[in-house]
């Protein structure tokens, strides 16, 4: 379904997601994402682009698909996926090329469409958090364009990871609205 030379690949792209094992402990939050900032991610300011960002986020979620099971085999056979409907980022901290980041991810709800995550990247060497995201992402029936249940098995998948996760704090920045904040007079 998807052509070889599409543009944007993500480091996981063509590696199958790996399969489930219900008795196994799950991590809170996930670990799952840890690259470099590469020198393409760094702009005229020297340091990481906030494009980027959002580019490192969609991995992270990317092999979050792959822990529950959603990669291409399950694209292609059964022509569902989960699409991003929002995105908040907050841009914390600068960082610069050739440094290691580390990116954590909590459920934070589902539904049989919805997921809502929430990822934090931390610098890896300091420990530092360099950016938040918030997302919403839907599970879509790709050929009608439009939103669909998941499957039982993916919805079960979910609540074990949402039961590990709710020993979790919920992020401070969690459902903040954007505005500039004004004094009383």
């Amino acid at each position: 379904m998807t052509e070889k030379n599409h543009g944007i690949t993500t480091p996981l792209e063509g590696v199958p997601a790996k399969p489930w094992d219900p008795t196994a402990s799950i991590a809170a939050p996930f670990s799952l994402h840890a690259p470099t900032v590469l020198p393409a991610w760094v702009d005229y300011n020297g340091h990481m682009s906030e494009s980027c960002y959002l580019l490192v986020f969609g991995d992270n979620s990317d092999a979050f698909f792959r822990f529950i099971g959603i990669d291409e085999s399950y694209r292609d056979q059964g022509g569902h996926s989960l699409y991003t409907v929002e995105t908040h980022i907050h841009h914390v901290r600068e960082v610069a090329q050739g440094e290691q980041l580390r990116l954590s991810l909590q459920l934070i709800d589902h539904d049989e469409k919805r997921v809502h995550i929430f990822h934090t990247m931390t610098h890896a060497a300091t420990g530092d958090v360099l950016a938040t995201a918030e997302q919403m992402l839907v599970h879509v029936d790709m050929a009608q364009g439009r939103s669909a249940d998941m499957p039982a098995y993916l919805q079960d998948r979910l609540n074990a990871i949402a039961k590990a996760h709710a020993v979790l704090a919920a992020p401070k920045s969690l459902g903040k609205p954007m505005g500039i904040r004004r004094k009383a007079l």
